[in-house]
């Protein structure tokens, strides 16, 4: 069962220009694991951190460290939670991160699923 849905769109020439203006912004919204990858491969990780909080109700107090865009040896995207994300997540009945994310031209998208076998509410 669907229990959130979150999209997100990133215009990777004004993420780059957003991170040169507040270096800071790279250690706030990535993982160590994150940092040392270029801008474009940032902008759809912070496209799809953004989709992951929208589908749990972009919850006051997310911390950005706390939410991970890791990939397996193919190449595919998945969500690694813990921490205030993780909390999130179980208050809505996420079981499973469904993530797909695209560059195009200049522009990252990311759409996210979360499923749970019990509607948010009903645990």
């Amino acid at each position: 069962m669907i229990v959130g849905i979150g999209v997100d769109v990133v215009d990777v020439d004004r993420f780059r220009q957003q991170l040169e203006r507040t270096p800071a912004l790279l250690e706030r919204l990535f993982v160590p694991a994150e940092r040392h990858l270029n801008t474009r491969s940032l902008a759809a990780r912070f496209a799809a951190k953004e989709a992951v909080a929208k589908a749990v109700g972009a919850p006051v107090g997310m911390n950005w460290q706390h939410c991970t865009i890791a990939v397996d040896e193919t190449g595919a995207p998945s969500v690694v939670v813990d921490g205030t994300v993780a909390d999130a997540a179980r208050a809505r009945g996420v079981e499973t991160w469904h993530l797909s994310i695209s560059h195009d031209g200049g522009l990252a998208t990311a759409m996210v699923v979360a499923e749970g076998s019990t509607p948010a509410g009903r645990r």
